[in-house]
């Protein structure tokens, strides 16, 4: 094998073939560059024949217009002989705009012009029925010139009554001739990007076939198979060190043995801290077999041989095998049994509970008196607040104490301590490392600054400590100190690593705790930074809000939304689950809330925007998980922490959501509801009776994807609308049905105020602890007064804009606001202006004076209006930017008749008298 594997390197590699790693890659890239360019070309093309086909239709659709609306054609076909007249003005219109045919017909369809003069008199083929109505008609199909793009448009006279039509055209044999005259470049493009990219794979592929010398997939798997196998897998260090003295390689093993560093490989021999034996044995030029040597307190059997690899200087290759463990795995095997039982019962004790001091004491109680006589565990500063620590605190406060009797001088639970950052026993601490000391008399860096303490020690008896740092997820949490004072026996290098490990499993419960302090913490503060402040101000209802967080913080969620024409949304909503995530989600939720009211959607529409919404984090969430990243590991370790934690599982996504929506509409006073999910909400009546209607039932968001239907509800003045969540009738102790009839009771004879009535349904509902989060919005209903609207119909005529600014301006006048009426009937103007150009019949303009004052112009059309800067030489578009720039808010909703553009101005400002 060796053999070959030498003639294999002495192989000349000046050709690339496809059994080498290298031919392959080659082969790959040149098909998959050809794949690409082929591609690209068959975009482009079509790209362009795309654009000439849309360019086509623009055109005739252009030259139709134009050749319609050209001064002389209506006379023209008005004329006794149209075809004398029109047959060679369509000629020439159709040379000058490079068409195919342009073709005057009457009302019937009949021709009187086309590019072949035996076609005249004759029926037009394809679509004209509609320009005979008024319309355009654009279309591709088969006519007299074969394939076509064509337009058809109405000719008016001075009546606008439809006297005849125009048709123009281009066919597509012509389009494809446009697309096909860019072929040439796009094939030299193509060729071009061909030649660049195999050059470029060739220089690549043959700096490759150097570097791997040719060798085949099977031969470098083989080869690195067999050099992780020497590094990794077996069980016999080995060492190679080249004729300067610089470690060229060393296995995971012979570091082991030796005690190096990880960064050894590369650095001279001399150098990496070994005894001077075990230098001169590696750089020896003696060969050695089967030698015993003594190695940082190991007993190793040694292999030395001399290599000249390939011509290169000469080396030594050195293998190393332990003896020490053999010899002494006997003795050790009944402490190593008791050391296990331990760590069992470390397992199951420690970390029962999510608190700090909890977690200190566990330790304590376990390691005493099986392990040390005395523990001491003492935590930094931030840990005790939940909070992080960026491992460079160097003052503790001390969690927990144990063993012992009373007298014995360890400092209690919540005393303070300071550590030297100077000392070397200190810095490996702070580093990580566990440090034991077997005389206390000789050395003062565990005294920590207070010599009386350290006095008290040694009388007592205090002979020898194991300092292990509690370190989990890179960051030293603490320290824990393991006393010994009666017993006589010192620590070991077995006792070293067990209180390591009971550290580490200390470390990672105390760390769990601490991130559930800090999560509660962050989430409960998210919670209340997501949920509003205040109510905003509006005239619709009166409402007055409770939210109760629980212990384990939720998704609930409220809100009160002002909408156009003095329009209110009332918003209440619960996430499933708990914690930051659900919190997070809330928030998404209540954001995605606010953006879909702002597009003014119904109640129906906006849930079924946040019910998408939900379903694609749904699938993103699942996803997630599919690929090994939707969940993460809490506990970071075997800690085995218990109780009410945190729901930090996910990734905050909206999927099984409830929502409920309702707008209310102050001038008709009308209540259109929504629900997802929800609970219904309660309706108290002016007289004292409570009901809960009865709404279209769909299932929350994210989970059946089926369109929503809204209710309508009209409401007297003084309606009390109850929205809440299902932490306040639901409990573990009661059914939904008792919830909703302890509901019923309390909103009974309940104070007219909000304020009051929410304070009277949380005493009599909420329990003392809760255990989920209750949210409870009530909003009593107001309605605007006759004197505040204002509403005409406005005929569809251009007369219509004077007699709206004249109406406008007499009710602005009754209503004592004549200093606004001049830009309100600017913007009145502009709306109706541009219902008459842009809209349909009918019209009606609506004034509401409330906090503002609103205008509202409504048509029959659903068109959307678009603000845009309109250029010194265009006719229009400056309607909507003189509505944008005298108004405070402006916009446009949708109605089941059309639409209503709305525009809003402060009223003016009255000093007090």
């Amino acid at each position: 094998m060796r053999a070959s594997f030498r003639s294999r390197l002495k192989r000349p590699r000046s050709m690339v073939t496809a059994r080498s790693v290298v031919g392959q890659m080659f082969i790959l890239l040149i098909g998959l560059v050809l794949l690409l360019v082929a591609a690209s070309v068959l975009v482009l093309y079509l790209h362009v024949r795309h654009g000439a086909k849309d360019g086509a239709a623009t055109r005739s659709l252009v030259t139709a217009q134009s050749f319609a609306g050209a001064p002389g054609t209506a006379e023209a076909l008005r004329s006794p002989d149209p075809t004398a007249v029109l047959q060679p003005r369509a000629e020439g219109v159709r040379e000058r705009t490079h068409t195919d045919f342009v073709v005057v017909l009457n009302r019937e369809g009949i021709r009187f012009t086309h590019p072949d003069p035996d076609r005249i008199g004759e029926r037009f083929i394809g679509t004209f029925e509609p320009a005979r109505e008024g319309k355009v008609v654009r279309e591709t199909t088969e006519g007299t010139l074969g394939p076509s793009v064509r337009s058809v448009v109405p000719v008016r006279d001075e009546d606008g009554e439809v006297i005849g039509m125009v048709a123009a055209g281009v066919t597509l044999e012509r389009i494809n001739l446009v697309a096909i005259n860019e072929l040439p470049l796009l094939l030299g493009a193509g060729a071009g990007a061909v030649a660049l990219a195999t050059g470029t794979a060739a220089l690549v592929s043959r700096r490759l076939l150097r570097q791997t010398r040719g060798m085949g997939p099977a031969e470098i798997t083989r080869m690195y198979e067999r050099h992780d196998a020497v590094l990794h897998a077996v069980r016999e260090g080995m060492v190679i060190v080249d004729a300067k003295g610089r470690l060229l390689l060393l296995n995971e093993e012979a570091a082991r043995l030796l005690g190096l560093p990880d960064d050894a490989t590369g650095r001279d021999i001399g150098d990496l801290g070994l005894d001077k034996a075990t230098v001169a044995l590696l750089s020896s030029g003696d060969e050695v077999t089967d030698e015993v040597h003594m190695a940082g307190g190991r007993l190793l059997t040694v292999n030395h041989r001399l290599t000249a690899p390939a011509g290169r200087p000469g080396g030594t290759v050195t293998t190393l095998r332990d003896t020490t463990e053999l010899r002494a795995a006997s003795g050790r095997a009944e402490a190593a049994q008791k050391r296990l039982e331990l760590l069992y019962a470390a397992g199951i004790a420690i970390g029962t509970t999510l608190d700090v001091i909890r977690t200190a004491e566990e330790l304590t109680e376990v390691a005493v008196p099986e392990f040390a006589d005395y523990v001491t565990v003492d935590l930094v500063e931030p840990v005790f607040r939940g909070g992080d620590s960026n491992g460079a605190e160097n003052r503790m406060r001390r969690a927990a104490t144990g063993g012992g009797t009373p007298g014995r001088p360890v400092r209690g639970p919540r005393t303070t301590l300071r550590l030297n950052a100077d000392i070397p026993q200190v810095r490996a601490l702070a580093a990580g490392r566990a440090v034991v000391e077997n005389d206390l008399h000789g050395t003062d860096w565990w005294q920590a600054g207070d010599e009386e303490y350290a006095a008290g020690l040694m009388r007592h008896g205090f002979h020898a400590v194991i300092c292990a740092p509690l370190h989990a997820r890179g960051v030293v949490l603490g320290v824990a100190g393991f006393w010994r004072a009666g017993r006589q026996e010192r620590f070991d290098g077995e006792d070293l690593s067990l209180a390591e490990e009971l550290a580490a499993r200390t470390a990672v419960c105390v760390d769990n705790a601490r991130r559930y302090a800090r999560e509660h913490e962050l989430a409960a503060t998210l919670q209340r930074s997501l949920l509003p402040r205040r109510l905003p101000e509006q005239n619709a209802v009166e409402a007055a809000y409770r939210y109760q967080p629980a212990e384990a913080v939720g998704g609930d969620f409220f809100d009160v939304i002002p909408l156009s024409g003095a329009r209110v949304a009332l918003v209440v909503g619960d996430v499933v689950g708990h914690g930051l995530h659900a919190a997070a989600a809330m928030g998404r939720l209540r954001t995605a809330v606010h953006n879909f009211a702002a597009l003014d959607l119904p109640p129906d529409e906006l849930l079924g925007r946040l019910d998408e919404l939900a379903d694609r984090d749904g699938r993103e969430t699942a996803s997630g998980d599919a690929s090994g990243r939707g969940t993460g590991d809490r506990d970071g370790g075997d800690g085995g922490n218990s109780g009410d934690g945190l729901d930090t599982d996910g990734s905050g996504a909206v999927t099984g959501a409830t929502c409920l929506y309702a707008i209310y509409d102050p001038v008709e006073r009308l209540c259109t509801l929504a629900t997802a999910g929800h609970l219904p909400p309660a309706l108290v009546h002016p007289d004292g009776t409570v009901e809960f209607p009865r709404l279209i039932a769909h299932p929350p968001l994210g989970v059946a994807g089926m369109p929503f239907e809204p209710t309508e509800l009209r409401l007297a003045e003084g309606t009390r609308v109850v929205l809440y969540t299902d932490g306040l009738i639901e409990a573990r102790d009661r059914d939904i049905d008792v919830g909703l009839g302890l509901l019923r009771d309390a909103l009974t004879g309940a104070p007219d105020d909000p304020d009051a009535a929410c304070d009277r349904v949380l005493d009599a509902l909420l329990p003392e602890r809760p255990t989920d989060d209750v949210a409870v919005l009530i909003a009593r209903t107001q309605a605007l007064a006759l004197g505040q609207v204002a509403s005409w119909d406005v005929p569809f005529t251009p007369s219509a804009v004077a007699e709206g600014r004249a109406a406008a301006g007499r009710q602005l006048a009754a209503w004592g606001l004549a200093e606004i009426a001049f830009i309100t009937e600017l913007i009145l103007s502009e709306m109706i202006t541009n219902a008459l150009v842009h809209g349909s019949a009918p019209i009606r303009v609506r004034l509401l004076r409330d906090r503002t004052l609103i205008c509202e112009v409504s048509d029959g059309s659903s068109t959307s209006p678009h603000l845009r800067n309109a250029t010194a030489t265009d006719e229009g578009g400056r309607g909507l930017f003189l509505v944008a720039q005298y108004a405070d808010r402006w916009g446009t909703r949708y109605t089941a008749e059309g639409k209503v553009i709305w525009a809003e101005q402060r009223l003016p400002h009255r000093p007090r008298r």
